[in-house]
């Protein structure tokens, strides 16, 4: 137990341990007794944070009744700082050398920036909020930070189905998918441990094409007895007719004009 705080001090704990749950419900008598404050204090500090988060449209804060209930914080972005976070990254998609041999876009610089995939974790997840998922799916690499932020604005756990198998990973199972962007086969694993059964989940990943890993984890999933609900992704080739997957959402849309590499970048529907 801490010595008593101004009220300004209180307002500063919560708000950081909420941030730091995101989704998660926590009691007040958690914070009463860290804060060394009475319920109906921490209650009227909570009015407080509520206020200022919902008017700088960073987020909001839910009660839950019941004797298991409490609060949780919800994260958001306004309307005005996703057109922005947007704006910026299509500008740092149409950067000199971002198309690199093949007519793939370079994006491992974009995916392991914490700033750029924690914003597009929020926008995502804000998108899956009323699902009522128990987990996250990416495949990996590159798509993981983007689908841990994701998994932790949701406050749900984040499954990685791998390309091989793993000794370490132990009973596993595996399919055979075909690739959207090559058009080859290719396998993906996942360990029975991973996931349990019944689950519902959300793909999300760097860039989608044809779908091709989305419709192999779809197949995935339903050997775990689990289901694909929808899936997420920061770029979508909109130029790519014909995808195997439908149910999805993009951050930008890239669509390419030339063979030369020149390409159109706006945010997506999501965005706008």
């Amino acid at each position: 137990m801490v010595e008593k705080l101004s009220r300004n001090n209180r307002v500063v704990a919560i708000t950081k341990i909420l941030m730091e749950t995101p989704n998660k419900i926590i009691g007040l008598n958690r914070f009463s007794e860290f804060l060394n404050a009475a319920k109906s204090t921490i209650s009227e500090d909570i009015v407080i944070v509520r206020e200022v988060l919902e008017k700088l449209e960073m987020g909001s804060i839910e009660t839950i009744a019941g004797a298991a209930g409490g609060i949780k914080y919800i994260p958001s972005m306004g309307q005005k700082a996703k057109e922005d976070f947007a704006d910026e990254l299509c500008k740092a998609l149409l950067e000199e050398g971002r198309i690199v041999p093949g007519n793939f876009v370079y994006l491992t610089d974009i995916m392991y920036n914490p700033q750029i995939v924690s914003k597009a974790g929020v926008i995502l997840a804000s998108h899956f909020q009323e699902m009522d998922l128990d987990c996250i799916v990416t495949v990996e690499t590159k798509g993981i930070p983007l689908a841990y932020e994701v998994a932790k604005s949701l406050g749900i756990e984040l499954v990685i189905i791998r390309k091989d198998n793993k000794v370490t990973e132990g009973s596993t199972v595996t399919i055979n998918y075909v690739s959207g962007t090559s058009g080859r086969i290719q396998q993906m694993s996942l360990a029975k441990k991973s996931m349990k059964p019944s689950s519902r989940c959300v793909f999300i990943d760097d860039f989608l094409r044809g779908g091709g890993t989305a419709q192999g984890i779809t197949d995935l999933l339903k050997e775990f007895d689990s289901e694909l609900v929808g899936t997420g992704v920061l770029v979508d080739n909109i130029g790519v007719v014909n995808k195997r997957v439908t149910d999805y959402v993009s951050i930008i849309d890239i669509e390419y004009i030339s063979e030369d590499g020149k390409i159109k970048v706006t945010p997506s529907n999501l965005i706008k």
